[in-house]
């Protein structure tokens, strides 16, 4: 920020904080400022007035300013992808002189790039601003991906998949801090999925360009090579909107003016887990290690996206199994792709509707499974086509399971590191899965597949069982937070505000818990303070 900017803004401040009740002054010291969020170094310590009203306002103009252009990102990078698995229709095998495995190997060897970029991601989110990291990261992948639209062979096409990995990895753990930063937790779960959703636009989207472009005829360019070379232009041409819109904090957001921008940082204070810090803090890190929740997230993680390569990755080829020719193949997955973004906002609107993660889980694993079994016992014959295809497009399912681990995993975490490290953790293993589910799928089992089917099978029954002994452990945490607080003289019981559907605060009459005679002022003293999960007793876990 500009020192004019700041300036005006700190007038602005005690504007507004000279019209607060005094006895919402919270002291904190310089030290704890120091190491607290960002926010607290503009809001400070007092505490102001938000109407119901103004979140509404707040929250539109930030899903103008920050939502669009988070969802449009996301929809490059799952283009840039989706693009590779869809031109192997259209003779990429072939006119690049890939044998046996090479498409396999292709694939997952840009999820090695990840693994290699995800070393350093969780320093990066932390420290780095959002906005110039964000427009690195867009330009780097979207010239990786026009040096897979030169290469023409296997060793060019690796070498740029590779890269195209590396410079992606930070950005669904980026944007799933973006989106834990600027919305309350209620708000959460359809702002991943709107952005996530983008995934089933991507697979409609990439059918509809392949299909057009494959019929453009050239004599020095293959269909593969126009149909990268037309994404990357894409991606590079959004890297100047992604400087100009893309703020870092809501403390200091652009798009908002400093009486609102007050406001902002006061609606998430009922999160308990700040809007970023950009202090890098080992003593969270440790204790990430050493949480048991860490290893569910990424245990959920490894099992959906290992199982997610069957359509993503190998989608096609199955079709392809099927008796398809090239077009008809690529216009099935059309509806598949609209199925998925039907589910996707089904699922995390139900995660908000309920207030629960882990019944839309198991709820989207039970269809996911069924069409696994139903590939699995019919044959490939002309005569089992409708049930097959009825059976991939059930496997569709599978992609709300993402959107929903990231809400869930955001809305647990607290501590700027610690939450940078764990969705980089989940986007690990996100990776190890895809590395995983390729080698799977190997050309002798074509065109049925059966090991993998099995292997698959097992892990969305892992991944039931796992979200059942998450919400177990959730609800010990929980436990053990209410015997510390009334350790300390506070409500042993307290209304989690983050989850309501409207904004409200803890001073209204009607938000006190119920059995509750004196509303104890420290509650969310300790919001702004870069305080891990674990570490603030105000926090409440939900699941």
């Amino acid at each position: 920020m500009e020192n004019n900017e700041k300036a005006s803004y700190e007038e602005q401040r005690e504007d507004v904080a000279s019209t607060q009740p005094k006895s919402r002054v919270i002291v904190h010291d310089a030290e704890q400022i120091r190491h607290g969020d960002v926010a607290l170094q503009y809001i400070g310590d007092q505490r102001v007035t938000v109407s119901e009203e103004e979140s509404k306002r707040i929250l539109r103009k930030t899903d103008k300013n920050i939502l669009a252009l988070l969802v449009w990102l996301y929809f490059l990078q799952i283009l840039d992808k989706t693009v590779i698995g869809s031109s192997t229709a259209f003779g990429l095998r072939q006119d690049a002189n890939l044998k046996g495995n090479d498409y396999a190997n292709m694939t997952a060897i840009g999820y090695y790039g990840q693994l290699a970029a995800l070393a350093f991601t969780t320093t990066l989110i932390v420290k780095l601003p959002i906005r110039i990291y964000a427009t690195a990261i867009v330009f780097c992948w979207g010239v990786s991906l026009l040096g897979m639209a030169v290469s023409h062979n296997y060793a060019g096409l690796a070498a740029t998949r590779f890269l195209l990995g590396f410079f992606e990895a930070s950005c669904l753990p980026l944007f799933t801090v973006v989106v834990t930063n600027f919305y309350r937790r209620s708000e959460q779960p359809i702002r991943v999925a709107a952005f996530y959703a983008t995934n089933g636009l991507a697979t409609i989207f990439s059918s509809i360009l392949c299909w057009g472009l494959a019929h453009a005829k050239s004599t020095t360019l293959h269909s593969y090579q126009i149909i990268f070379l037309t994404t990357a232009l894409m991606t590079i041409l959004t890297v100047p909107l992604i400087y100009w819109k893309l703020d870092n904090n809501v403390a200091i957001a652009r798009f908002l003016t400093p009486d609102e921008r007050l406001k902002a940082v006061e609606r998430l204070r009922s999160n308990n887990s700040g809007t970023g810090a950009t202090e890098f803090k080992w003593q969270q890190l440790w204790e990430t290690m050493y949480d048991a929740k860490t290893y569910g997230w990424l245990a959920l993680s490894f099992f959906i996206n290992a199982g997610a390569s069957v359509t993503s990755t190998f989608g096609p080829i199955l079709l392809g199994s099927f008796g398809f020719d090239a077009y008809t193949l690529t216009l099935l997955n059309m509806p598949f792709g609209a199925l998925q973004v039907i589910i996707v906002m089904v699922a995390s609107y139900s995660a908000y509707r309920f207030s629960s993660k882990s019944i839309p889980m198991i709820a989207i694993t039970l269809p996911t499974l069924a069409g696994l079994i139903m590939l699995y016992v019919n044959g490939r014959a002309e005569s089992a086509r409708p049930v097959n295809l009825a059976a991939y497009y059930m496997l569709s399912f599978l992609f709300a399971g993402n959107p929903l681990i990231l809400a869930w995993l955001g809305a647990n975490t607290a501590g700027s590191t610690k939450k940078a490290f764990n969705v980089t953790g989940f986007q690990v293993m996100l990776s190890v899965g895809n590395i995983v589910s390729p080698h799977l799928f190997q050309a002798r089992d074509a065109p049925y597949y059966y090991p993998a089917l099995r292997t698959i099978l097992g892990f969305f029954v892992a991944n039931a069982a796992t979200t059942i002994l998450l919400v177990v452990y959730l609800a010990f945490l929980n436990r053990v937070h209410a015997k510390s607080r009334v350790a300390e003289g506070k409500p042993a019981k307290i209304k989690d505000l983050s989850m309501g559907h409207r904004y409200g605060k803890r001073d209204d009459s009607s938000s006190v818990e119920e059995g509750s005679t004196v509303e104890d002022e420290r509650l969310g003293n300790q919001a702004f303070l870069d305080l891990t999960d674990m570490k603030n007793n105000e926090f409440v876990y939900v699941y």
